[in-house]
């Protein structure tokens, strides 16, 4: 998390559940002091920062230690929610095929960039919305996507309101994915994923 937790917060309502497959065992930031840490803190969930600058800019030192605390914290899936840095070979390597990015774009429309919003109004589309896709090597917002939910464009629409619908579809959306990968529904064929129906 790098943000407000507003995603974190659809996460620990869903997890309340006790039908929810998946509890939150961890919080990674890199930023000291951001709302998602007291989100987590006050769930009574372990938090930790990671910082680039703490490890000489070297992101690799970086996702080894983040992987390296995850693991110890019981972690099994990752879950990037307002993520603003790319992960890279460590963290990929100990959770493969078990880490969701969530990207406010209906992928592969207005990849690799934190501004999909405003690039959706600047391109005019009609159709917009959020993606939860996994995280792969090699591509930035551009691995197998799980859920998608579109979100209409409105005439009078600004960034900030455009930007509200669509956090309203990604509350919904991503404790779904989670709840799927979880349950150990979500197979991987290539750069495609298929539902599995598991017995209850």
């Amino acid at each position: 998390m790098s943000g407000r937790g507003t995603n974190l917060k659809a996460l620990i309502e869903a997890a309340a559940d006790p039908r929810y497959p998946a509890q939150l065992v961890a919080v990674a930031s890199n930023r000291p002091g951001c709302p998602a840490l007291e989100i987590a803190s006050g769930a009574g969930i372990a938090t930790d920062i990671f910082r680039s600058q703490d490890f000489g800019s070297d992101a690799g030192a970086r996702d080894q230690a983040m992987a390296r605390w995850l693991v110890g914290k019981g972690t099994e899936i990752v879950v990037m929610a307002g993520y603003d840095r790319i992960l890279t070979g460590p963290l990929l390597t100990a959770f493969p095929d078990r880490i969701l990015n969530l990207h406010n774009s209906l992928l592969p429309a207005f990849s690799g960039t934190m501004r999909a919003v405003e690039a959706a109004l600047e391109q005019g589309v009609k159709v917009t919305g959020c993606t939860v896709h996994l995280v792969d090597a090699g591509s930035v917002d551009g691995g197998p996507i799980v859920l998608q939910e579109a979100v209409e464009v409105e005439d009078d629409d600004t960034p900030e309101t455009l930007l509200e619908r669509i956090h309203q579809a990604e509350w919904r959306v991503l404790p779904e994915a989670l709840r799927l990968l979880a349950r150990g529904e979500v197979v991987v064929e290539g750069r495609r994923t298929r539902r599995r129906q598991v017995s209850r």
